[in-house]
Protein backbone atom coordinates (compact mmCIF):
# COMPACT_ATOMS: atom_id res chain seq x y z
CA UNK A 1 0.00 0.00 0.00
CA UNK A 2 2.97 2.38 1.00
CA UNK A 3 4.68 1.52 -2.21
CA UNK A 4 1.88 2.21 -4.04
CA UNK A 5 1.07 5.81 -2.52
CA UNK A 6 4.99 6.88 -3.54
CA UNK A 7 4.22 5.28 -7.29
CA UNK A 8 1.23 7.54 -7.52
CA UNK A 9 2.69 10.68 -6.00
CA UNK A 10 5.49 10.17 -8.11
CA UNK A 11 3.63 10.16 -11.31
CA UNK A 12 2.13 12.87 -10.66
CA UNK A 13 3.32 16.17 -12.62
CA UNK A 14 3.77 19.46 -10.71
CA UNK A 15 1.55 22.20 -11.02
CA UNK A 16 2.66 24.81 -13.25
CA UNK A 17 2.03 28.61 -12.47
CA UNK A 18 -0.15 30.56 -14.29
CA UNK A 19 2.62 32.55 -16.14
CA UNK A 20 3.05 35.11 -18.91
CA UNK A 21 6.27 35.74 -20.94
CA UNK A 22 6.81 39.57 -22.16
CA UNK A 23 9.41 42.06 -24.04
CA UNK A 24 9.67 45.52 -24.02
CA UNK A 25 11.77 45.95 -28.08
CA UNK A 26 12.99 49.63 -29.84
CA UNK A 27 13.31 48.25 -33.02
CA UNK A 28 14.70 51.44 -34.69
CA UNK A 29 12.63 52.99 -37.11
CA UNK A 30 12.83 51.76 -40.44
CA UNK A 31 13.94 54.51 -42.09
CA UNK A 32 17.38 55.28 -40.25
CA UNK A 33 20.54 55.50 -42.18
CA UNK A 34 22.47 53.34 -39.85
CA UNK A 35 24.88 51.69 -42.73
CA UNK A 36 25.30 47.94 -42.21
CA UNK A 37 22.37 48.14 -39.34
CA UNK A 38 20.13 49.98 -41.33
CA UNK A 39 16.58 47.55 -41.27
CA UNK A 40 17.05 46.07 -44.52
CA UNK A 41 19.97 44.36 -43.15
CA UNK A 42 18.86 43.07 -40.07
CA UNK A 43 14.89 42.58 -40.16
CA UNK A 44 15.70 38.69 -41.01
CA UNK A 45 17.88 39.24 -37.27
CA UNK A 46 14.71 40.19 -35.31
CA UNK A 47 12.31 38.03 -37.02
CA UNK A 48 14.88 35.30 -35.69
CA UNK A 49 14.90 36.62 -31.87
CA UNK A 50 11.35 36.52 -31.84
CA UNK A 51 10.69 33.28 -33.27
CA UNK A 52 13.48 32.01 -30.46
CA UNK A 53 12.23 33.88 -27.61
CA UNK A 54 8.69 33.59 -27.89
CA UNK A 55 7.09 35.86 -25.60
CA UNK A 56 3.61 35.94 -25.56
CA UNK A 57 3.30 39.54 -25.68
CA UNK A 58 5.85 42.18 -27.04
CA UNK A 59 5.61 46.19 -26.44
CA UNK A 60 7.73 47.61 -29.44
CA UNK A 61 8.77 51.37 -30.20
CA UNK A 62 9.44 52.92 -33.39
CA UNK A 63 7.81 50.75 -35.35
CA UNK A 64 6.76 51.89 -39.14
CA UNK A 65 4.14 50.80 -40.93
CA UNK A 66 6.22 48.54 -43.23
CA UNK A 67 8.05 47.36 -40.53
CA UNK A 68 4.86 46.12 -39.13
CA UNK A 69 3.66 44.64 -42.23
CA UNK A 70 6.88 42.61 -42.95
CA UNK A 71 6.82 41.30 -39.48
CA UNK A 72 3.43 40.24 -39.43
CA UNK A 73 4.38 38.22 -43.02
CA UNK A 74 6.91 35.74 -41.43
CA UNK A 75 6.19 35.45 -38.04
CA UNK A 76 2.78 33.97 -36.46
CA UNK A 77 1.75 37.24 -33.90
CA UNK A 78 -0.61 39.74 -34.92
CA UNK A 79 -0.87 43.34 -33.92
CA UNK A 80 -2.39 46.27 -32.68
CA UNK A 81 -1.70 49.46 -32.24
CA UNK A 82 -1.80 53.03 -34.85
CA UNK A 83 0.55 56.07 -36.06
CA UNK A 84 1.47 58.77 -34.02
CA UNK A 85 1.27 61.50 -37.06
CA UNK A 86 -2.91 60.59 -37.61
CA UNK A 87 -3.92 57.98 -35.47
CA UNK A 88 -4.21 55.81 -38.84
CA UNK A 89 -1.01 54.63 -40.24
CA UNK A 90 1.23 57.40 -40.32
CA UNK A 91 4.49 57.87 -38.41
CA UNK A 92 5.88 55.00 -35.49
CA UNK A 93 3.49 52.55 -33.45
CA UNK A 94 3.47 51.86 -30.16
CA UNK A 95 2.89 48.55 -31.11
CA UNK A 96 2.12 45.23 -29.40
CA UNK A 97 2.87 42.01 -30.49
CA UNK A 98 1.29 39.41 -29.50
CA UNK A 99 1.01 34.99 -29.74
CA UNK A 100 -2.66 34.30 -30.57
CA UNK A 101 -1.90 30.68 -29.80
CA UNK A 102 -1.22 32.10 -25.94
CA UNK A 103 -3.23 35.09 -25.52
CA UNK A 104 -5.95 36.73 -26.63
CA UNK A 105 -7.02 40.81 -26.86
CA UNK A 106 -10.32 41.44 -25.38
CA UNK A 107 -9.80 44.90 -26.07
CA UNK A 108 -7.36 47.94 -26.81
CA UNK A 109 -6.72 51.39 -27.66
CA UNK A 110 -4.08 54.22 -28.19
CA UNK A 111 -3.37 58.01 -26.51
CA UNK A 112 -1.66 60.67 -27.04
CA UNK A 113 0.88 61.65 -24.53
CA UNK A 114 -0.07 65.56 -24.60
CA UNK A 115 -2.98 68.17 -23.34
CA UNK A 116 -5.52 66.39 -25.88
CA UNK A 117 -4.64 62.40 -25.29
CA UNK A 118 -7.41 61.38 -27.54
CA UNK A 119 -6.42 62.99 -30.92
CA UNK A 120 -3.28 62.72 -32.76
CA UNK A 121 -1.40 65.77 -30.61
CA UNK A 122 2.15 66.92 -29.82
CA UNK A 123 2.83 67.39 -25.43
CA UNK A 124 3.85 69.89 -23.83
CA UNK A 125 7.98 70.41 -24.30
CA UNK A 126 7.87 67.34 -26.77
CA UNK A 127 10.01 67.16 -29.32
CA UNK A 128 7.38 64.46 -31.27
CA UNK A 129 4.12 63.12 -31.09
CA UNK A 130 4.19 60.33 -28.23
CA UNK A 131 1.64 57.77 -27.35
CA UNK A 132 0.68 55.29 -25.14
CA UNK A 133 -1.29 51.78 -26.41
CA UNK A 134 -2.99 50.07 -24.20
CA UNK A 135 -4.61 46.04 -23.78
CA UNK A 136 -7.24 44.27 -22.01
CA UNK A 137 -5.33 40.60 -22.65
CA UNK A 138 -6.60 37.02 -21.30
CA UNK A 139 -4.37 33.96 -21.47
CA UNK A 140 -5.80 31.24 -23.03
CA UNK A 141 -4.52 28.74 -21.02
CA UNK A 142 -5.11 29.52 -17.79
CA UNK A 143 -7.80 32.42 -18.47
CA UNK A 144 -5.78 35.06 -16.46
CA UNK A 145 -6.60 38.84 -17.40
CA UNK A 146 -4.12 41.40 -16.99
CA UNK A 147 -3.12 45.00 -18.63
CA UNK A 148 -0.60 45.64 -20.87
CA UNK A 149 0.60 49.03 -21.71
CA UNK A 150 3.27 49.93 -23.86
CA UNK A 151 4.80 53.25 -24.32
CA UNK A 152 8.06 55.56 -25.74
CA UNK A 153 8.53 58.69 -23.71
CA UNK A 154 9.77 62.32 -25.30
CA UNK A 155 13.93 62.51 -25.64
CA UNK A 156 14.33 65.63 -25.49
CA UNK A 157 11.52 67.38 -23.17
CA UNK A 158 11.84 66.83 -19.57
CA UNK A 159 8.29 68.30 -18.82
CA UNK A 160 6.99 65.79 -21.34
CA UNK A 161 8.43 62.44 -19.91
CA UNK A 162 7.19 63.70 -17.05
CA UNK A 163 3.93 64.81 -17.86
CA UNK A 164 3.50 61.46 -20.08
CA UNK A 165 3.79 59.24 -17.26
CA UNK A 166 1.58 60.96 -14.95
CA UNK A 167 -1.11 60.88 -17.89
CA UNK A 168 -0.65 57.28 -18.24
CA UNK A 169 -0.53 56.42 -14.55
CA UNK A 170 -3.76 58.67 -14.56
CA UNK A 171 -5.56 56.43 -17.08
CA UNK A 172 -4.35 53.35 -15.66
CA UNK A 173 -6.37 54.22 -13.08
CA UNK A 174 -9.72 55.01 -14.57
CA UNK A 175 -9.06 51.86 -16.81
CA UNK A 176 -8.06 49.05 -14.62
CA UNK A 177 -10.98 49.30 -11.94
CA UNK A 178 -10.59 45.66 -11.37
CA UNK A 179 -7.71 45.66 -10.32
CA UNK A 180 -5.54 43.27 -12.55
CA UNK A 181 -2.25 42.63 -12.79
CA UNK A 182 -0.58 45.30 -15.15
CA UNK A 183 2.40 45.17 -17.09
CA UNK A 184 4.15 48.95 -18.20
CA UNK A 185 6.83 49.12 -20.59
CA UNK A 186 8.59 50.60 -23.21
CA UNK A 187 11.45 53.15 -23.68
CA UNK A 188 11.44 55.41 -20.88
CA UNK A 189 14.48 57.43 -22.26
CA UNK A 190 15.36 57.90 -18.82
CA UNK A 191 17.52 55.91 -16.21
CA UNK A 192 16.10 54.10 -13.26
CA UNK A 193 16.81 56.51 -10.78
CA UNK A 194 16.00 59.77 -13.37
CA UNK A 195 13.11 61.44 -11.01
CA UNK A 196 10.61 61.04 -13.67
CA UNK A 197 10.11 57.89 -12.56
CA UNK A 198 9.43 58.99 -8.57
CA UNK A 199 5.37 58.59 -9.66
CA UNK A 200 6.04 54.93 -10.00
CA UNK A 201 6.69 54.52 -6.20
CA UNK A 202 4.31 52.32 -4.12
CA UNK A 203 2.42 51.86 -7.59
CA UNK A 204 4.28 49.31 -9.74
CA UNK A 205 7.60 47.61 -9.84
CA UNK A 206 10.59 47.06 -11.51
CA UNK A 207 10.57 43.72 -13.00
CA UNK A 208 14.35 44.57 -13.07
CA UNK A 209 14.76 44.77 -9.09
CA UNK A 210 11.74 42.50 -8.27
CA UNK A 211 13.28 39.59 -10.51
CA UNK A 212 14.65 36.13 -8.80
CA UNK A 213 17.27 36.29 -11.90
CA UNK A 214 18.09 39.41 -13.04
CA UNK A 215 20.19 41.19 -15.30
CA UNK A 216 22.33 44.42 -14.90
CA UNK A 217 23.30 45.17 -18.31
CA UNK A 218 22.59 48.15 -20.43
CA UNK A 219 19.37 48.75 -22.88
CA UNK A 220 20.56 50.80 -24.98
CA UNK A 221 23.16 49.59 -26.73
CA UNK A 222 24.24 52.73 -28.98
CA UNK A 223 25.47 50.74 -31.42
CA UNK A 224 28.64 49.32 -29.64
CA UNK A 225 29.63 52.41 -28.49
CA UNK A 226 30.31 51.54 -24.99
CA UNK A 227 30.18 55.03 -23.95
CA UNK A 228 26.60 55.87 -24.91
CA UNK A 229 25.28 52.54 -22.93
CA UNK A 230 21.95 52.96 -20.62
CA UNK A 231 19.37 51.68 -19.11
CA UNK A 232 16.68 53.24 -20.77
CA UNK A 233 14.07 50.01 -21.86
CA UNK A 234 11.40 49.56 -18.70
CA UNK A 235 8.84 47.05 -17.53
CA UNK A 236 7.08 47.84 -14.85
CA UNK A 237 4.20 45.71 -12.92
CA UNK A 238 1.89 45.55 -10.62
CA UNK A 239 -0.68 42.69 -9.43
CA UNK A 240 1.30 39.39 -9.71
CA UNK A 241 3.11 37.15 -7.57
CA UNK A 242 6.43 36.51 -8.89
CA UNK A 243 9.04 37.40 -11.28
CA UNK A 244 11.90 34.08 -11.85
CA UNK A 245 13.63 35.97 -14.59
CA UNK A 246 14.68 39.34 -16.00
CA UNK A 247 16.12 39.44 -18.84
CA UNK A 248 18.34 41.98 -21.53
CA UNK A 249 18.81 39.77 -24.79
CA UNK A 250 22.38 40.36 -26.15
CA UNK A 251 23.00 37.09 -27.82
CA UNK A 252 22.94 37.60 -32.39
CA UNK A 253 20.76 36.59 -34.69
CA UNK A 254 21.81 35.58 -37.88
CA UNK A 255 25.42 36.74 -37.55
CA UNK A 256 24.34 40.48 -36.50
CA UNK A 257 25.40 41.42 -32.89
CA UNK A 258 23.30 44.20 -32.77
CA UNK A 259 19.58 43.55 -34.06
CA UNK A 260 18.69 47.45 -32.94
CA UNK A 261 20.20 50.00 -31.09
CA UNK A 262 18.43 48.81 -28.32
CA UNK A 263 18.52 44.99 -26.79
CA UNK A 264 15.30 43.35 -26.27
CA UNK A 265 14.53 42.76 -22.84
CA UNK A 266 12.56 40.13 -21.38
CA UNK A 267 10.61 39.34 -18.34
CA UNK A 268 8.93 35.94 -16.66
CA UNK A 269 6.04 36.72 -14.57
CA UNK A 270 3.60 35.03 -12.40
CA UNK A 271 -0.18 35.31 -11.88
Amino acid sequence: MLLFAVSALAAKEPVKPASVETMTFNIRYGTADDGTNSWYYRAGSVIEMINDQTPDIIGMQEVLREQIDLLKDYLSYKCIGVGREDGKKGGEHMCIFYNPKTVKIQKWGTYWLSETPDKPSKGWDGACKRTATWALVKMKESGKLFYFVNTHLDHVGVEARKKGLELILERIGKMNKEGYPLILSGDFNVSPEDETLAPLAGKMRSARDWAFRTDEGATYNAWGHKENESVIDHIFVSGFSGCPVFEVVRKPYLEKKFISDHYPVKATLIF
